[in-house]
C-alpha cells in the first residue's frame, strides 16, 4: 500500500481502456485492475464488430488489442488481479484484490461489465463446458459440421447464430418471441443461410444428454405442449448481469443491479464513478463505453481539483 494513486480503475473492457486513456492523457496516477488475462471484456468474443466509428467490420479481439495498444503507449499502469472488496467512504478508498493485496486510491472507477445470463433450467450446470457455452466465437469450433441451438432474440443471438452458420451443419435459433429483437442488418444476413431455422414461440426447458449435450427440451407457447430436439450443442445468448454483488448496501443501484449513475458517472458515493455496462444506461454499446471512461476520467479530475 505504499503507493497513492490519483485512481484506480476497475475493469479493462472498452470503458476502463478509455478511461485509462484519458487518465493518461491527463498525467493521472492511474492503475488498471484487470481479472482477465487479456484486456477487452466481452467484446473479445464478438465476431464482428461494425457499429464503432472509422474502424468497421473488426472483429471484437483485434479491436480490444488496438485499445490495449493505445493504453501501453500511453504508460497506462496494468495489474492482473480481481478485486473483491472496497472501502469507498472517505477520502482514501480502498480496493482489496482476492489474493489480499490492498492498493489506496483517491478515486475509483468501476468498469467491471456484466456476466452471462443464465437460463436457470434443469440440466444447464450439469452440462457447462459439455456442450453448453456462453460464447459462440470462443467455442464454436468444436462444433463444426453438428448441428447446435443458439437461445435468445438479441443482437448477440443473432450474431451468434451468423458465426455458427458458417461453421455448422445445421443451426436453431430459438426465441419466445415471434419476432427477433436483434438489428435488421442482422436479421437480413441469417436469411441468406440455408442451414439457419428460427424456431419462435419456444422456450428452452430442460438441457438433456450423457456425458455431452444431446438434446433440448422445448416448449411450445402457442400450443402448450414440449418437444425435443437433438443438438450436439446450445449456445446461450439471453442477455447479461452487472458484476456488482460487492457493493450492495453501499452504492445506489436498480432492480437488476446496475449502479445507478447518470451520463456524468458519478454514483452515490463521492469519488466513485461507474462507467460502461455496469451502469444505469439506455444503450450498451463498444461506443457508449468508451464515451463512459473519458467522462468518467474527467469527473475525476473535477473532484481532484475540488470542482
Amino acid at each position: 500500500m505504499e503507493t497513492m494513486y490519483d485512481v484506480i480503475i476497475v475493469g479493462s473492457g472498452p470503458a476502463g481502456l478509455a478511461a485509462a486513456i484519458y487518465a493518461a492523457r491527463a498525467k493521472l496516477k492511474m492503475l488498471v485492475l484487470e481479472k482477465a488475462p487479456m484486456s477487452g471484456g466481452q467484446i473479445i468474443n464478438t465476431y464482428e464488430v461494425d457499429n464503432y466509428p472509422g474502424i468497421p467490420q473488426i472483429n471484437g479481439f483485434d479491436l480490444a488489442v488496438k485499445f490495449r495498444e493505445h493504453c501501453e503507449k500511453l504508460g497506462a499502469e496494468f495489474l492482473e488481479g480481481e478485486a473483491v472488496s472496497f472501502e469507498l467512504e472517505g477520502e482514501i478508498k480502498k480496493v482489496i484484490l482476492d489474493d489480499n493485496r490492498q492498493f489506496q486510491t483517491k478515486t475509483i472507477i468501476l468498469a467491471m461489465g456484466t456476466i452471462w445470463r443464465k437460463l436457470g433450467v434443469p440440466g444447464e450446470d450439469t452440462f457447462a463446458g459439455k456442450g453448453i457455452s456462453y460464447c459462440a466465437t470462443c467455442d464454436g469450433a468444436f462444433f463444426k459440421n453438428k448441428t447446435v441451438a443458439v437461445v435468445g432474440g438479441g443482437d448477440v443471438a443473432a450474431e451468434d447464430a451468423i458465426f455458427l452458420a458458417r461453421l455448422c451443419k445445421k443451426v436453431y435459433l430459438i426465441h419466445r418471441r415471434g419476432e427477433l429483437r436483434a438489428a435488421k442488418v442482422l436479421v437480413e444476413a441469417l436469411k441468406t443461410f440455408p442451414n439457419v431455422e428460427l424456431l419462435f414461440h419456444k422456450t428452452v426447458e430442460e438441457i438433456i444428454g450423457e456425458e455431452i449435450v444431446t438434446q433440448v427440451k422445448l416448449k411450445n407457447l402457442l400450443e402448450d405442449k414440449t418437444e425435443e430436439l437433438a443438438v450436439d450443442g446450445i449456445f446461450i445468448a439471453v442477455g447479461s448481469l452487472p458484476d456488482t454483488k460487492a457493493f450492495q448496501g453501499v452504492l445506489s443501484m436498480d432492480d437488476n443491479g446496475y449502479l445507478e449513475a447518470e451520463e456524468d458517472c458519478k454514483t452515490n458515493v463521492a469519488g466513485v464513478f461507474a462507467a460502461g455496462d455496469v451502469r444505469t444506461k439506455i444503450l450498451r454499446q463498444v461506443v457508449t463505453a468508451a464515451a463512459d471512461g473519458a467522462t468518467a476520467i474527467t469527473g475525476v479530475e473535477h473532484y481532484l481539483n475540488g470542482r
